[in-house]
């Protein structure tokens, strides 16, 4: 189809008050210009079609609402959830370089079509490590409001089938449905698909989805940005490492990390001049930020319950304790095991 046919198409569709075939000629037309290389077109023809207004309850969006969610063939589980998240970046507590690496990330991905003027690429294959809780889905939440782009969560539970062949024609089927839309994509816990094929104890099966995950990653070229997250970096087979353009280690926070997380998490309650927040992060070397998070919660809820709105040295030691002896137990687990 000509330019001058989606044009005509487009002023038909408007015309008829039909927005998702508006949208589709919209994006057909930006794809044309795309492959001409009028990439500042293209930019401000994105702009424009995606910019938000208050006053339009309509406003389109840089992903079409009509498309159907992916489901396994066997069980009709989705493969994967959409979210948007209102946060911001001054909730991303983290150490500095890898906020510097996330700063980096996010001006290339705004610049993604100055930087095809000069044929190069935003970098678009992250990977998260690090130990449970320690932020990796919470820097994706972050990224995904600062770009204003949504999230989409990719459910391993669902993705792996007991059926010999289904998990790779999941993947195939989560990776079509990112082509269609510009996306945070969080491929969470790919250690369960991303195992070194070397593993004398994996199955044959384990190796082929490896494989296919590979080709998957190296043959997408959509725009959207795919972060990979894994708690346990160690299993994972050496060529899952080649495909990421960068890779950014998440570690228990440090003391002014854990200052700043534990000031956040308290701020929506009044608290007594006993309570000494720097004390309690001096205390908490060992704790993830997920934990932090949690104690605050349980400090707060114990102040409430008990019919107080001023949080106490008390309510904060009995939360400090209550997880001090679930890491206990935790730890004493892991031994076990």
């Amino acid at each position: 189809m000509t330019s001058t046919d989606i044009i005509r198409k487009l002023f038909l569709a408007y015309s008829k008050r039909d927005d998702d075939e508006f949208h589709r000629l919209a994006e057909e037309f930006i794809d044309l210009e795309k492959r001409k290389k009028h990439n500042l077109v293209v930019k401000e023809l994105k702009e424009a079609l995606y910019s938000k207004s208050v006053n339009n309850r309509h406003a389109m969006k840089r992903y079409r609402t009509d498309l159907p969610i992916p489901r396994d063939n066997d069980n009709g589980f989705p493969l994967l959830e959409i979210g948007e998240h209102e946060l911001s970046w001054d909730q991303l507590v983290l150490p500095e370089d890898n906020r510097v690496v996330l700063e980096q990330i996010i001006r290339e991905f705004k610049g993604m079509e100055i930087l095809a003027t000069f044929n190069l690429k935003p970098s678009n294959k992250v990977l998260f490590c690090g130990a449970p809780g320690t932020g990796k889905t919470f820097s994706a939440q972050v990224l995904s409001s600062v770009l204003n782009i949504p999230l989409v969560y990719i459910r391993f539970d669902s993705i792996i089938s007991s059926y010999l062949g289904e998990t790779a024609t999941n993947l195939r089927k989560v990776f079509e449905f990112i082509k269609n839309g510009v996306w945070i994509v969080l491929f969470d816990e790919v250690d369960i698909i991303g195992k070194n094929r070397d593993d004398h104890h994996e199955s044959g099966e384990i190796k082929r989805v490896v494989n296919n995950f590979l080709q998957m990653l190296d043959g997408f070229d959509g725009e959207s940005l795919i972060i990979a997250a894994t708690n346990h970096p160690h299993i994972l087979d050496p060529a899952i490492w080649r495909r990421f353009d960068e890779v950014i280690n998440f570690t228990l926070p440090a003391f002014d990390e854990r200052h700043r997380l534990l000031k956040q998490y308290l701020n929506s309650i009044k608290k007594h001049e006993s309570v000494d927040i720097m004390d309690l992060a001096s205390k908490t070397e060992n704790f993830s930020p997920a934990d932090l998070k949690g104690m605050c919660k349980e400090a707060m809820k114990h102040a409430i319950v008990n019919g107080m709105d001023v949080l106490s040295k008390e309510d904060v030691e009995f939360a400090y304790l209550r997880y001090i002896s679930r890491y206990q137990i935790r730890a004493g687990a892991e031994v076990i095991e």
